[in-house]
């Protein structure tokens, strides 16, 4: 299909223009839809988020069904080819578009250009694409969207990504001696905005290398006094850092020679002034990823795949380079996604930041890990947003055209992911998750299935030594098959050897194949395969009225021991269509409770099928000796 040249203006009013042709979408609801999904382009946007805008925080009943109807008008006024940009994915709706085909996109990649030319030491690249950034705004964003909500949220959003802007171009001007010339747009604004106090700083540095020191002695007093009189707070240590070179008279460089080029500046010259010129190389850069195991050579393949990825991938503008790590619980994802990203931790030159969302039994949403994320962005405690939604949008802000790498590990939803993807960009986003999570939109998948023999041996061995393995090969195989090729299971057993050196293999090797209770022997300290195995239950989705209980059909597979199933014993055994026993077995291997089919049945390693019985004696002793159907 055709695809036709867009132009949306968002950083003014909103406007379209197609073919150079400009589209006016006149129905005030429509234009907050279009508003929505604009600011939010190559992202999904719920279809609550978007009712939430359209009614201003107090949707209707028929909300989502009035904004599908509203969607498909705004198809209809931008026509068949622009209309094919607007997508339908659950929850809502994506618009895709690329970064120059909006003044948002052009200004977010101004932003970036700038942010790599100072990193190369460009201070006047740097300033010049800043400015051009800059260039692109028209009278204030959004004015014409008849959304309190939307204005609120994203219009917050857009004004603090446009002083952001300002006050980086400052700092390039600053540096580069150009102090004079910047005092007048910065006295504007300092009216404007009397307690934003990075502003104050740099209005005070220029005033004092312009010989205004007492201008500039005043302007802190008071500022001190405002700060004092209408939060309670005393100025930051940025600004009084400022405030002690103007009295130290030290900040006084000469003036430049015109002829001079800016690139040949002393570093001397701006060295006095590091806590006002807050360039990006200044910015808080936090280090968060937790440490990691030595990696595996088994696991050297989809190490490179990640590593890869997270160093060259591209996205479309608006979209995070996002790759998710997934596979059952205790397969490794964890290791492997924190060895990748300690080994890209070069090109992440902001910063890491790092989260453990807890799983599908104890999630944790974003709503906790967002002020912690804020905080370490550099964001005051008492300056970060109670509203969760501006909370998003002050994420977004900081983090757009910055080159951050976000490591989310044990994710159980998508819902906990978005919120904490970071603003369009250099970053990355590396999430892992027991789920697929396929509702992530341009997500890089890395599966992580068990290891085979060769990878478990090379695990236990890094443990226990090659040489006691290779000394009872049989028995560490015998050992390695209840492992069922799981890493968190053969660490268990390896460090169970470990601490028992008295112990042979085959002595544990038939502890383990005669245990009654299979996972109490793979337990040590507070590692154990079991929680791993109820976090997988506890997440297991269920089916609706009509159909087959994933969970049922799992407690019969253990009552009969069985090592495998097809589609239509379990619809023999529960009395239902082979479809459904089909969604119920597709469910079981959603959460990882069973294998992927292969030649139409459904497979239970050793530590599932123990597991299984497990379920099963537990579901008896509550039903008092209730009968069980076995799968034969």
């Amino acid at each position: 299909m055709k695809r036709t040249p867009l132009n949306f203006l968002l950083l003014g009013p909103l406007s379209v223009r197609l073919n150079a042709r400009e589209v006016h979408v006149s129905a005030p609801r429509q234009r907050v839809v279009m508003a929505a999904l604009l600011l939010n382009a190559n992202r999904v946007i719920s279809v609550d988020r978007i009712a939430e805008y359209v009614w201003d925080g107090a949707p209707p009943p028929s909300a989502a069904a009035t904004v599908r109807t509203y969607v498909m008008r705004l198809r209809q006024s931008l026509g068949e080819h622009a209309s094919a940009r607007i997508l339908t994915r659950a929850p809502g709706y994506l618009l895709e578009l690329g970064e120059h085909e909006s003044d948002l996109g052009q200004f977010t990649a101004h932003r970036r250009r700038a942010a790599e030319l100072a990193e190369r030491g460009d201070l006047e690249g740097s300033s010049a694409e800043l400015a051009e950034a800059l260039d692109l705004w028209r009278e204030e964003p959004l004015a014409d969207i008849p959304s309190q909500t939307l204005r609120d949220v994203e219009g917050r959003y857009l004004q603090e990504l446009r002083l952001q802007t300002l006050e980086l171009r400052f700092d390039a001007e600053l540096a580069l001696l150009r102090h004079a010339e910047v005092v007048p747009e910065l006295v504007r604004l300092v009216r404007k905005h009397p307690l934003r106090e990075a502003l104050v700083g740099k209005l005070m540095l220029a005033l004092g290398r312009s010989g205004r020191q007492s201008e500039a002695l005043d302007l802190y007093q008071r500022t001190r006094t405002l700060l004092v009189e209408q939060l309670g707070a005393e100025p930051s240590t940025d600004l009084r850092e400022v405030h002690r070179h103007i009295l130290s008279a030290h900040d006084r460089p000469r003036a430049p020679d015109p002829l001079e080029q800016p690139e040949k500046v002393p570093e001397a010259a701006v060295a006095p002034a590091p806590a006002a010129a807050r360039e990006w190389s200044c910015w808080p850069s936090p280090a968060q990823l937790p440490s990691v195991p030595l990696p595996l050579s088994a696991r050297s393949g989809a190490l490179a795949r990640l590593q890869h990825f997270l160093t060259t991938g591209t996205m479309p503008a608006g979209m995070v380079a996002t790759a998710v790590v997934t596979g059952r619980g205790g397969v490794g994802k964890s290791a492997l996604a924190l060895q990748a990203a300690h080994a890209v931790r070069g090109s992440s030159v902001h910063g890491q930041l790092y989260a453990d969302l807890g799983g599908a039994a104890r999630p944790l949403t974003a709503r906790a890990v967002l002020p912690r994320f804020l905080a370490d962005l550099g964001v005051p405690r008492d300056e970060i947003p109670e509203e969760e939604s501006e909370r998003e949008s002050l994420y977004r802000s900081l983090t757009a055209g910055r080159r951050l790498l976000v490591v989310l590990d044990n994710a159980s939803s998508t819902a906990q992911v978005r919120p904490l993807i970071p603003g369009s960009g250099g970053s990355r986003l590396l999430v892992t998750s027991r789920r697929r999570l396929a509702d992530l939109e341009g997500a890089c998948p890395i599966l992580l299935g068990p290891l085979d023999e060769a990878g478990s041996l090379e695990l236990l061995g890094s443990i226990v030594g090659p040489a006691r393995v290779g000394a009872e090969p049989r028995s560490a195989r015998s050992v390695l098959t209840v492992c069922a090729g799981l890493p968190l299971a053969i660490r268990i057993a390896g460090t169970r050897l470990l601490e028992r050196p008295h112990w042979t293999i085959g002595h544990f090797a038939r502890r383990l194949t005669e245990a009654p209770q299979l996972l109490d022997e793979l337990c040590a300290g507070d590692l154990g395969v079991r929680p791993c195995l109820d976090a997988d239950h506890a997440g297991l989705r269920r089916t609706a009225p009509a159909g087959v209980d994933p969970a049922e059909v799992f407690t019969a597979l253990g009552t009969a021991g069985a090592s495998s199933v097809s589609s239509s014993r379990v619809a023999g055994m529960f009395g239902c269509s082979e479809a459904q026993a089909e969604e119920a077995l597709d469910a079981l291997v959603e959460a990882n409770l069973l294998g992927e089919p292969a030649g139409g049945r459904y497979r239970l390693d050793a530590l599932l099928r123990a597991y299984a019985r497990e379920r099963a004696q537990a579901v008896a002793v509550r039903q008092h000796g209730h009968p069980y159907m076995r799968a034969g």
